[in-house]
């Protein structure tokens, strides 16, 4: 039955069916290796990791329930066990015992019991849910949407996928690209993920926008915005890559919905005598200076907004747009900047979480309707830009000789020179020759067709994706939960930012159980880590998790923590 399988004749009743699930029962123990993770269940449950799951999910009999899963998936997580292959690299029985068994389960279990789920097809459903209850709980953050493309690269076999930029790399690879939304302070809501290659504009029109239309809370009535012509529904941060002047006009006018971001085409600075210094707080609550500027611009010949300006010391002028016209320069630059924490988001997520990581090799075919760069359009494109580039080499080339004519060596030497010149002249003539029927070719060649129009060696499918959201949603579960923990800890530490470190020091740490069945007390004692100071962070941790009377789910045991030393 495998390593550390004690409870033998409940899993010989569970594989013929004569139990629906095993009890949920603790022993007393010592020493439990990467026990610390039991303090961030109370982080986990409130932030939704069992809320719903069993209306959209469901389980034959067996050993392990739902509950078993989705708590030890969330744990994995939180010990940075990045890939469900890697669990066999962890004792099953220590895991176990902090979850009521006797082990955790095996990886071709976890791999099955997630097919499972993923058949039902409920991984966006539970999400959407759990999205607008993490909105509802925060609306003052809601207001404020950030929205960032990932890239996540595949170099497998199953699918042809069609290559992008991905910035970290600095090359054009194969993968998929999830479009990330996020609050000010980069708590996650949900993740679009797109196998075409279509851009974040064509993502936030067709999936983003009509969502958070739906969810997001407290938006103003029609009557509400016909009273304030300012009034927005809500607020859109993005980069450079969904500047268009032409949708921000069509957010705002369709919808009311105002977006910020980056002056693509800034043109000259400004004089530094319009930037005045101001005292900003931002949304994770630090003070800084800044020097701000602001004119209105009418963007693109488009759209009338307000652009907003900081200047470093350096003089470097950083432009910002916005079509949001009640918050103050200083609150639109705050807001606007702190999208960097959108970025180190997905950054922590990679390295600590594994968003990367493939889930499953399996691929789904998309709908033939989609719209797709044509291959053929893409052809001549490079063929234009590298005749172009040969083009305006041979004309440098030309105009050069042209110049040096002047010269006495020239002069003498001009049989030489008026043959070099027309071989330029002839090359110059052949590719403007043919760069002008290239670009007829284009002009006949329509930019986008449907996948199914593509031919049989250009097609591409999507890589599976509902066994990654469900196991991305844990993943945001655990991300909110641990930053749950990180802002309860942060005030008492010196340095706020090493916050989530300590929690990972405490993840792993060893803890002792102590079930008292008799009054329903399940306590967990969590040994002393490297110093004192950390020692009475953690204390100060355990007092207000036992404050939540957050009882263990399945029993009636309520936790309670404390430091060994205590």
């Amino acid at each position: 039955m495998g390593h550390g399988c004690r409870r033998v004749g409940e899993r010989i009743a569970a594989s013929i069916g004569r139990i629906t699930e095993a009890a949920t029962l603790f022993v007393k123990a010592k020493d439990i290796s990467k026990g610390g993770v039991l303090l961030a269940l109370p982080a986990l449950l409130s932030n939704g990791l069992l809320k719903h799951t069993k209306e959209y999910f469901k389980l034959p009999k067996g050993y392990y329930n739902l509950r078993h899963i989705f708590i030890t998936l969330a744990f994995i997580v939180l010990l940075r066990i990045k890939t469900i292959e890697s669990i066999k690299n962890c004792s099953p029985g220590e895991i176990g015992k902090i979850i009521g068994l006797d082990r955790i389960p095996e990886i071709k279990t976890i791999r099955k019991k997630l097919s499972i789920l993923a058949e039902q097809e409920k991984a966006q459903a539970w999400n959407s849910v759990l999205s607008k209850q993490w909105m509802e709980s925060n609306d003052e953050s809601a207001g404020i949407l950030y929205v960032d493309g990932h890239v996540r690269v595949y170099n497998g076999k199953q699918t042809k996928l069609p290559k992008r930029y991905v910035a970290r790399e600095k090359l054009c690879l194969r993968g998929m690209t999830d479009y990330w939304l996020n609050d000010a302070i980069g708590r996650p809501y949900f993740v679009v993920s797109k196998a075409q290659n279509s851009g974040m504009l064509a993502a936030l029109k067709t999936d983003i926008i009509p969502r958070l239309l739906k969810e997001v809370p407290n938006q103003p009535t029609d009557e509400d915005l016909l009273n304030n012509k300012y009034k927005t529904r809500f607020s859109l941060v993005f980069d450079r890559e969904g500047y268009s002047p032409e949708f921000i006009k069509t957010m705002w006018q369709e919808y009311r919905i105002s977006c910020y971001t980056y002056n693509k085409y800034p043109g000259q600075d400004w004089a530094e005598e319009e930037f005045r210094e101001e005292e900003v707080k931002m949304h994770n609550g630090e003070i800084v200076k800044m020097k701000l500027a602001e004119r209105g611009t009418y963007l693109g010949d488009k759209i009338w907004t307000r652009e907003i300006r900081k200047i470093k010391k350096n003089g470097h002028q950083t432009s910002i747009v916005t079509t949001d016209f009640e918050p103050c320069r200083a609150a639109i630059a705050v807001s606007m900047f702190s999208r960097w924490s959108q970025e180190n988001f997905l950054k922590y997520m990679m390295e600590n979480f594994g968003i990367d990581r493939l889930i499953e090799y399996e691929t789904t075919p998309l709908d033939e309707t989609i719209e797709v760069i044509n291959p053929e359009y893409r052809q001549l494109e490079s063929k234009i830009k590298s005749v172009s580039q040969k083009l305006s080499k041979e004309t440098s080339k030309f105009g050069k000789i042209t110049l040096a004519m002047e010269t006495e060596k020239e002069k003498e030497d001009m049989e030489k020179y008026l043959k070099r010149k027309g071989e330029l002249y002839e090359s110059i003539e052949i590719y403007t020759k043919e760069l002008d029927e290239l670009k007829k070719k284009r002009k006949e060649t329509a930019k986008h067709i449907q996948i199914g129009e593509l031919s049989e060696s250009e097609k591409f499918s999507s890589l599976a994706q509902e066994k990654k959201h469900i196991m991305d949603t844990i993943k945001m579960i655990a991300y909110r939960a641990e930053t749950a923990m990180a802002m309860i800890i942060r005030e008492r530490m010196s340095k706020p930012d090493e916050a989530k470190a300590l929690l990972r020091q405490i993840f792993v740490d060893e803890v002792d159980l102590n079930p008292d069945t008799k009054n329903n007390i399940l306590t967990i004692t969590i040994h002393s880590l490297t110093n004192e100071k950390s020692n009475r962070i953690v204390e100060s941790l355990c007092n207000t998790l036992n404050e939540t009377e957050t009882v263990f789910p399945g029993t009636n045991m309520r936790l309670f923590y404390n430091l060994v030393s205590t």
